[in-house]
């Protein structure tokens, strides 16, 4: 189906869904429900309590992406056209319209939360500016899933052992890294992974650990290595449209209930993180998930020393490429805020 014909298509729907709406509801598209608990336990209860959590007089239409007929690769466009008032922005997969995102979590970039905040602190202001120009939507916060680790099938014992293996992937910084070392990467929305492990369509995938669990992935893989990749950044964005109807009290209102949940999610993504580890491991503690018994592979020197080259070596070089083109000035902004902790 072509764009333009999804664009009818769900303006139609969305038409039916929201007919008895009144004025004052806005169109929400979440996270997909098969991403797990983040957006059910996060994100779908603040749109459902939208006016208690912003103080503001509006209702939420909110709809899970999976539920909507539209690829979540054509969030931003759906944005641009005002099909939708806020969007729950996976990022890596609408980074293909807008490169610029990217640089929140290069391969390698983002070990940890704490290094995750900061870049996300000095970074976002240049997303959001690229955003606001080129796709009418204003970045009004962003948050975490959470390190994204390997799962595989065929047994691994490091990173080494990727080469010649099919991995899912789900963007294009990401496919480098895997390709840099002799893997195969196959892009696959998250819906289609845990058949394609099952059907052996795939060796490998990468995804967050709570996520994995709550879409089944340990029933079809049998180790997990858990080494932070990326820490699969999120957002939520708004039509400017939209943003520019609302008075500078509403405004201002609306943007910290919306930094109030962005760091409700960076502190539970973290919780749910050490929880999923052990839960997919079979470990004593297991609060959120099904306890599975996957081989838990623990990265050696030469794994941790692989990904902390990645962002100078593979990531940043072939990312600083593609945005450059897309976005004269790109490369230079990152440089000049979270680039100054490398040496390049």
């Amino acid at each position: 189906m072509t764009f333009s014909k999804t664009i009818s298509a769900a303006l139609a729907a969305a038409t039916l869904l929201s007919g008895a709406a009144s004025a004052e509801t806005l169109r929400v598209m979440g996270q997909p429900v098969a991403t797990g608990l983040i957006q059910k336990n996060i994100e779908q209860p603040f749109f459902e309590n939208f006016a208690k959590e912003t103080g503001l007089d509006f209702t939420a239409d909110y709809q899970p992406v999976d539920v909507t007929g539209i690829k979540d690769t054509e969030q931003l466009r759906i944005l641009k056209d005002g099909l939708f008032d806020i969007v729950s922005l996976r990022l890596s997969q609408v980074s293909r319209d807008e490169p610029t995102i990217l640089g929140l979590d290069l391969v390698g970039l983002n070990p940890d939360y704490a290094t995750g905040a900061v870049t996300a602190e000095k970074f976002a202001p240049v997303v959001d500016a690229a955003l606001q120009k080129k796709f009418n939507t204003k970045l009004l916060g962003v948050w975490p899933f959470g390190p994204q680790v390997l799962f595989c099938e065929p047994e691994i014992s490091s990173l080494s052992d990727l080469k010649g293996l099919k991995v899912r992937v789900y963007d294009q910084n990401l496919a480098n890294f895997i390709s840099m070392v002799g893997g195969t990467p196959v892009p696959l929305s998250f819906a289609e992974v845990q058949q394609s492990l099952a059907r052996g369509v795939v060796d490998c995938a990468i995804t967050g650990p709570s996520s994995a669990n709550s879409a089944g992935w340990p029933e079809v893989s049998k180790y997990m290595l858990p080494i932070a990749f990326q820490l699969a950044m999120n957002g939520y964005g708004i039509n400017l449209d939209t943003w520019n109807k609302l008075s500078p009290e509403d405004q201002e209102k609306l943007q910290a209930a919306f930094d109030k949940l962005s760091a409700d999610i960076w502190a539970y993504s973290e919780k749910l993180f050490v929880d999923a580890v052990s839960c997919n491991t079979g470990g004593e503690v297991c609060e959120t998930g099904k306890k599975y018994n996957l081989t838990l592979v623990e990265p050696s020197e030469a794994d941790m020393a692989l990904i902390g080259t990645a962002v100078t070596e593979v990531s940043f070089p072939a990312w600083k490429e593609a945005c450059d083109a897309v976005n004269e000035g790109c490369s230079a902004s990152w440089l000049e805020t979270v680039g100054t902790a490398y040496d390049f």
